[in-house]
């Protein structure tokens, strides 16, 4: 099997353009489609498609999800992305682009029931799913062919037909043989896309920015550039030895990725959409200082445990719990993703300082739709937050090997 119709499923032994049954160009094609089996999925612009789907009136309409005009874009849907405006986008900079846009508060509750939907159906075919946030996953089908009445790329295409006929939305698919092959072809034809990299991946990933590679953010892709690595293909041909002497284990790792090897696994075990600490005073507290001063060691705490378990997210979420019980919840997403409790400190901060000026029995610190840290944009080397990183990571070493109180850092000293 070499090609299947994305319309009416009929499948070929053959390359066709065309599909022989009824002659539709939406067909999959490639030549080891039978023997992958590793995909990504990643719905479309969801949070705008969900409102979109709800409010049929703003199908031809550009539709921003997101805070208000000192907020950030949440999602953007492709009309309004012609404009462009993107993800994390300050509102203004992205009214400005685009001022005809509709701006829509997002509904998470919505958004959440419809990604039970999706990957529910996900999960009717594999148990190894690995969500990645409410809008996308790794999905492993090996070894399914038998249960499921066909090789993995014809059971994608009928859960990609199966969700924008029950759920309303669409999907975009990769499949592959690893995740991170896998994550690039589900970008290659979005929206409603399905793309299939194989064994030419190489030379499909070697004239590519080296940009497209996970961890390598603005920063370090600059970094890169000026070291002489401007393309996927530069990092591959460059010799191993040098790139680890540059770049330590990241430089292995980006030699790997360049020859598109990637060894992780798909691991439900990591499939988390957040995280989080909190604590309970023993009296109600109202000044900036104390409740600060009882953030500080659940952010260290936070981060401590995103680090150990590989994870970092951009949204961040503060808690308070008044007198009367009522609970306040505040949350910021960040340009990229971050695992520091300087981050988390600063982040919730800001978020509390509107808050101030009543009592508060309990405080909390949480990271939501974490994701795993090798796949997260990283500024390595030069950015505030990577060189916080290595101090944090150092006192982690610190800590595990002489205890929790060799390293205490000035902002928890109490008098």
């Amino acid at each position: 099997m070499k090609s299947i119709c994305r319309d009416c499923l009929q499948t070929a032994d053959a390359l066709v353009e065309r599909c022989p049954a009824c002659a539709s160009r939406r067909a999959v094609r490639h030549a080891e489609l039978a023997t992958l089996s590793i995909a990504h999925l990643d719905c479309d612009a969801f949070y705008a498609s969900v409102e979109k789907r709800d409010r049929p009136e703003l199908r031809d309409k550009p539709v921003i999800v997101g805070g208000g005009k000192r907020g950030v874009v949440t999602t953007a849907c492709y009309i309004a992305r012609l404009y462009g405006v993107g993800s994390a986008q300050p509102m203004f900079k992205a009214l400005k682009a685009c001022p005809d846009a509709v701006v829509i508060k997002p509904d998470f509750a919505k958004y959440k029931e419809a990604s039970a939907r999706i990957f529910g159906a996900v999960r009717e075919l594999t148990p190894l799913v690995q969500t990645l946030s409410l809008d996308e996953a790794w999905i492993d089908l090996a070894g399914t062919e038998r249960l499921n009445g066909g090789p993995p790329a014809l059971q994608l295409i009928r859960l990609q037909k199966r969700i924008e006929e029950e759920v309303g939305l669409t999907v975009s698919i990769g499949l592959a043989p690893n995740r991170f092959l896998a994550k690039v072809a589900s970008e290659l034809d979005k929206p409603r896309g399905f793309s299939v990299i194989g064994s030419e991946a190489q030379a499909l990933l070697a004239p590519k920015p080296v940009g497209i590679l996970p961890g390598v953010g603005p920063v370090f892709r600059k970094t890169l550039q000026s070291d002489g690595y401007a393309t996927v293909g530069d990092l591959a041909a460059a010799d191993v030895r040098d790139l680890v002497r540059r770049y330590g284990e990241t430089g292995l790792r980006l030699h790997d990725l360049a020859h598109g090897r990637d060894a992780r696994r798909v691991s439900p075990e990591h499939d988390r959409k957040g995280m989080s600490a909190e604590t309970t005073f023993n009296d109600d507290l109202t000044a900036a200082a104390d409740l600060e001063a009882e953030l500080w060691p659940l952010c260290e705490k936070l981060a401590s445990k995103a680090r150990r378990d590989g994870v970092a997210s951009r949204v961040i979420v503060l808690k308070l719990r008044r007198t009367d019980f009522k609970i306040v919840t505040r949350r910021i997403t960040l340009p990229e993703p971050v695992q520091t409790a300087r981050a988390l400190f600063a982040a919730a901060r800001a978020l509390m300082a509107p808050e101030l000026g009543r009592p508060y029995r309990l405080i909390g610190i949480g990271m939501g739709d974490v994701q795993d840290a090798v796949d997260a944009p990283s500024a390595l080397f030069d950015s505030p937050e990577a060189k916080t990183l290595k101090t944090e990571t150092a006192i982690d070493r610190l800590r595990a090997k002489f205890g929790a109180g060799a390293v205490v850092a000035g902002r928890a000293l109490k008098p």
